[in-house]
């Protein structure tokens, strides 16, 4: 089995990455996938990186072997910081040759990998590295994940732009409707989103967070190329 990775990234921190991570591997789990989820890199953590742990939750899965392992999150660091720092204050030297050697290993055991990345597509894992650079460098299909909050909109449109300027394949996007403090602009945030997807990145799939509601069946063969 040689299966398909998908890096899923936000438009920055507590946008709802994990949580949409997590309920996307629960209704591929249920439609009959052999799924995993991965975290590239987790901070503020000693351990089990605690994405991963909200993740199985989510699934309704207990603590797998690779999690123990740590292959599916081999870099833990305890400071609460973007990576680059974070790893700094730990004396650490991030080897992202190791991440790809476990994500390698579970793409042999699984048919879709979703690998969660750490904040927004700017991030800087080193200080000269990025999230982008990373997803560039591998070429990997992204799931942008979008929010309701107030100024997403501006943070949604430069993380779009950025991946058209530089060619990432912006496989889908999906709008997190959460926190959902005001309907009104989260109801017209997406739909704006949709529109400017349809113009601009028109191949892109869309996908609102209430569609991966536990008690909503996700139907992943009506939704066109999603996932193989």
């Amino acid at each position: 089995m040689k299966g398909k990775e998908f890096f899923i990234s936000g438009i920055d921190t507590d946008c709802g990455k994990t949580y949409v991570t997590g309920l996307l591997a629960y209704h591929l789990k249920k439609s009959g996938k052999k799924v995993i989820t991965s975290k590239l890199i987790q901070t503020g953590c000693q351990g089990i990186s605690e994405d991963i742990l909200a993740h199985r939750k989510m699934m309704e899965s207990e603590v797998l072997p690779e999690d123990k392992s740590g292959i599916t999150c081999p870099i833990v660091l305890s400071y609460p910081a973007s990576p680059h720092l974070a790893a700094t204050i730990d004396k650490v030297d991030i080897d992202f040759s190791l991440f790809r050697k476990n994500v390698n290993q579970l793409l042999d055991r699984y048919e879709i990998v979703l690998s969660e990345g750490a904040g927004g597509l700017m991030v800087p894992l080193t200080p000269n590295f990025l999230i982008l650079d990373y997803i560039k460098e591998h070429q990997l299909p992204l799931i942008l994940v979008s929010s309701s909050k107030l100024g997403s909109i501006n943070h949604t449109l430069l993380s779009i732009q950025t991946c058209l300027l530089h060619q990432i394949n912006l496989h889908s996007f999906l709008y997190n409707q959460m926190p959902g403090d005001d309907k009104i602009i989260g109801n017209d945030s997406f739909e704006f989103f949709k529109s400017y997807l349809k113009s601009h990145s028109p191949e892109t799939q869309i996908i609102h967070s209430r569609q991966l509601e536990k008690n909503e069946h996700f139907n992943f063969e009506d939704s066109g190329k999603i996932f193989p």
